[in-house]
């Protein structure tokens, strides 16, 4: 792979560990919200995974002050990385499988590359374009599979592709943020800023449906706090900014791959003949829009492609 030498080992544990957490986190997450109110649920993990990260950051002596005139741009990174999908993919993971959830959370990729192409003057390779179209008919085979069905939402599918097309374009943003902060300080702040938000939402919508959680509710919302919040998305937000596009291809691809098989064992999740032909083109898509042309730098396409949830 024409990418592997750029990777230091310590990266390549990141990813590793990365990939793992966000694909077992899809059938947990379905737990998590099963009988609980899903705002409430994403609430909680935040409340409880912020102090972990801030904790860990002053344990490393990261700097987490940013200047007042940056105040902006870090809202705006906030609002299209975090809010829109922190918000919308827990109520799209109520109403459907948590293997869908997953094919669905990482259409990121193909939103990423249109974004790119159409706003940011990123070339984008013909065999590209027939990976974007392979993960557009993925999605139409979900849809048809929850239209076609009395019990199926297509509500949580719309839900899922509002959040992946707005976390690609808060990945492009992030990608050319010019911010003399550390990765690890932005992350740090924009889920302080979601904590907020999502508490805000969580009175407005769900303050009637508040009750304890269950035991099980607790241990997606303990595996929440201090693997995904407390880790797995510093991780991500400083692979997205220093690494090159492809470097996180191996992750991308196996995250809703683990997120399908992982809720099809664990949660006993049927995958119907749509699931595992939305699989293979969700693959094929994003190998089109990640895979490097050409051993030579100089002379591959550039695209912006990184993974997260």
């Amino acid at each position: 792979m024409p990418f592997m030498h750029k990777l230091s080992s310590r990266q390549w544990l990141i990813l590793i560990l990365l990939t793992v957490i966000w694909g077992i986190n899809w059938p947990v997450m379905k737990i998590g919200v099963t009988g609980f109110p899903p705002l409430t649920f994403r609430m909680l993990c935040l409340m409880l995974g912020t102090p972990i990260l801030g904790a860990a950051l002053l344990y490393l002596k990261v700097p987490l002050r940013i200047e007042r005139q940056h105040w902006p741009e870090l809202l705006v990174l906030a609002v299209f990385n975090m809010f829109f999908w922190h918000g919308l993919i827990i109520i799209a993971v109520q109403s459907l499988s948590s293997g869908r959830a997953a094919i669905l959370g990482y259409t990121m990729p193909m939103f990423s590359a249109v974004i790119g192409a159409m706003f940011f003057g990123n070339r984008l390779p013909g065999r590209a374009w027939a990976g974007v179209a392979a993960a557009a008919l993925g999605v139409v085979l979900l849809l048809w599979h929850e239209l076609s069905h009395l019990t199926g939402r297509p509500v949580g599918v719309l839900l899922a592709l509002v959040a992946a097309s707005t976390w690609a374009l808060g990945t492009q943003l992030l990608r050319r943020t010019r911010m003399p902060v550390p990765t690890l300080a932005i992350s740090f702040w924009m889920t302080l800023m979601t904590t907020v938000v999502m508490t805000v939402l969580a009175l407005l919508f769900e303050r009637e449906e508040w009750h304890a959680p269950s035991e099980a509710n607790w241990r997606s919302i303990i595996f929440n706090a201090v693997l995904v919040f407390g880790f797995a998305h510093a991780a991500w937000f400083y692979l997205a900014r220093s690494l090159p596009p492809v470097a996180s291809t191996l992750s991308v691809m196996l995250i809703p791959v683990l997120g399908v098989f992982s809720g099809a064992i664990w949660l006993g999740e049927v995958l119907h003949w749509q699931d595992w032909a939305a699989v293979v083109l969700m693959v094929v898509s994003i190998c089109s829009v990640l895979w490097p042309s050409s051993p030579a730098p100089e002379t591959a396409a550039a695209t912006d492609e990184p993974t997260k949830p």
